[in-house]
C-alpha cells in the first residue's frame, strides 16, 4: 500500500483541515460507524480507542497516530485539543 503525502510531507494532509503541524494532542471522535466497513478499518477504530458513535479520545499527535487517522479520515472527525 503506497501513502500519498503533500508537498509539505506526511504532516500537511492533516495541515490542509485546519490542525496545526504542531499540536501536541489530537481529540478524535467517531462519526460515522463501522458497521458494514472492512476488517482493517474496524481494527483501526478500536486501535484509536473509539468504541462508540460519538465518542471522543484524547491522543497523542505522532505518526502512527496520524497514520491511522489517515486510515478512516470518512469514518472520524479531528480536532487539535488544548
Amino acid at each position: 500500500m503506497w501513502l500519498r503525502f503533500g508537498e509539505n510531507g506526511p504532516k500537511s494532509w492533516l495541515a490542509n483541515r485546519g490542525i496545526d503541524n504542531m499540536a501536541k494532542k489530537l481529540k478524535v471522535t467517531l462519526i460515522r460507524s463501522g458497521i458494514n466497513r472492512p476488517e482493517q478499518q474496524k481494527r483501526t477504530i478500536r486501535a484509536l480507542g473509539l468504541r462508540k458513535m460519538h465518542k471522543t479520545v484524547v491522543l497523542p499527535d505522532n505518526t502512527a497516530v496520524r497514520g491511522m487517522i489517515r486510515t478512516v479520515p470518512h469514518l472520524v472527525k479531528v480536532e487539535a485539543a488544548e
